[in-house]
This record gives C-alpha cells, sequence and structure tokens, in this order.
C-alpha cells in the first residue's frame, strides 16, 4: 500500500514537471512568431504602397512620344527631354527608395528615348543630304533680305550672286483660289505670312513658275522646290505689290 502511495506520488510530480515545462518554455516561441510574421506584413505593405513619381509618368509619356523626332528637327528636343526626365526619376527613385517605385520603366524610357534621338538624327541627315540635287545650292529666305539702312525693295549682294544658279528653296505655298493643278503661286517664307490672312513683305515671296504644267496641290506644309533663281522685279496687281524673286523651271521635292 505505501509502495502504491509513493509511485502515484512519483508519477504525479513528473506530470507536474511536464507541465511547468510547457508553460513556461514551449509557449514562449508563439509571440516570436507572431511578431515575425506582423513585420514582414508591414513590409509587404510598405511595398505595396510606394508610389510612381510624376517625373517617371513624364519621362514615359516623353518616350512614347519621341518617335515625332523623324518629322523635323526642331522635334529632336522630345526625346532628349525623355532622356533628361528619365535621369531624373531615375535619381528621385534611388533618393527615396521606401516611396518611389518604377526603376524598370523608367530605364526602359531612356534607352527608348536615346534610341529615337540617334535614329532621328540619322534620318533627318539622310534626309538633308538626299533633298539637294546634285548641282544644285541651298538658297533661303535670309539671303534674299535687304540690309539694314537700305530700301524695303532693295536686293543684297547675297541675293544678286544667286541670281541665274539652280536653288532649292523651302517655304510655303501663299493660298489662292486653286486647291489643285496649282502650277504657279507664291512660295512664301512662313505660316504666318500664308495661313493667316497675312500679306507677305516683298523680300518674303518668291514666285514659283512649275515645269509640269499639271501642277501640284495646296498643302500647308513645308514645301521644297528646286529650280533656277531668278532676280527679276515684276509689278503685278494680282500679287499685291508685286515679286522681286522668281523659281523658273522648277519641280516640287
Amino acid at each position: 500500500m505505501l509502495s502504491l502511495h509513493a509511485w502515484l506520488s512519483t508519477a504525479m510530480q513528473q506530470r507536474a514537471v511536464e507541465i511547468m515545462s510547457t508553460g513556461l518554455f514551449e509557449s514562449s516561441p508563439l509571440p516570436v512568431a507572431h511578431a515575425v510574421a506582423k513585420e514582414k506584413s508591414g513590409e509587404e505593405q510598405t511595398d505595396r504602397y510606394r508610389a510612381l513619381g510624376g517625373v517617371s509618368i513624364a519621362s514615359l509619356v516623353m518616350a512614347l512620344v519621341s518617335p515625332l523626332v523623324f518629322l523635323d528637327w526642331w522635334l529632336v528636343v522630345v526625346p532628349v527631354l525623355g532622356m533628361v526626365l528619365g535621369f531624373v526619376a531615375w535619381r528621385d527613385i534611388a533618393s527615396r527608395p521606401d516611396e518611389l517605385t518604377g526603376k524598370p520603366l523608367v530605364a526602359a524610357a531612356m534607352v527608348f528615348s536615346a534610341i529615337m534621338f540617334v535614329a532621328g538624327l540619322v534620318y533627318l541627315s539622310s534626309v538633308y543630304a538626299a533633298e539637294l540635287p546634285e548641282g544644285f545650292q541651298r538658297l533661303h529666305y535670309t539671303m534674299l533680305q535687304p540690309l539694314e539702312g537700305d530700301p524695303p525693295t532693295a536686293v543684297p549682294d547675297a541675293a544678286l550672286a544667286m541670281n541665274g544658279r539652280q536653288v532649292l528653296l523651302k517655304g510655303y505655298i501663299y493660298p489662292g483660289s486653286k486647291q489643285h493643278g496649282i502650277s504657279q503661286f507664291l512660295l512664301v517664307r512662313d505660316q504666318g505670312d500664308c495661313c493667316f490672312g497675312g500679306n507677305p513683305k516683298i523680300t518674303d515671296r518668291v514666285l514659283v513658275q512649275l515645269q509640269d504644267t499639271k501642277g501640284i496641290s495646296f498643302t500647308p506644309r513645308l514645301t521644297k522646290i528646286a529650280g533656277r533663281f531668278v532676280v527679276r522685279p515684276t509689278g503685278a496687281p494680282a500679287l499685291d505689290g508685286g515679286v522681286l524673286y522668281h523659281l523658273e523651271d522648277a519641280v516640287a521635292r
């Protein structure tokens, strides 16, 4: 009877030790695991709420419209802006990584803008070289303007030096009554003179006579005309004061 009591007492003591051991030592990792999970959740929320900055969006937009560079020289500024804004956006993201995101997009925008910049320059340079026929010279309206202090109708030496030569001149067709089959027209310096009801001054207009009697159609876009340049003051009421300069036997390029 005594030995049974001793055995029960010993068993109860061992069970008490096991319970105390489980309660004091094995339950402690639970709060630690909960803290780790909470910390991970906080990190995920931080990543989730990082924003794409306004400069990053602007660089992407400039990259998307950078193919416009193929249209004209002044549009080279578009891919340049894309590269500059991309660099600024990259620097902002690097300085505030907890707030901003989008490095891969910004990198892609900068690379695409750079490709469009180089490709656009190559294309425009090739067009510029190819547009001038062999044996022709480039003529600019600045060469047709009188010197300071001279009368408005004075012909400068630069224009006289080109008299009788084959030239290429760029300008805008002055709108008239015809839209198609135009074989004779005024080629004026800018759209301010040709498209908004203005009367271009006499040194900003050149009378063009095309070789092809079928003529061309009116366009508000920049037009390239190649022909023989002639200095010959001509009075004509229909031309609002006449012209000083002519392009004869001309062709549209």
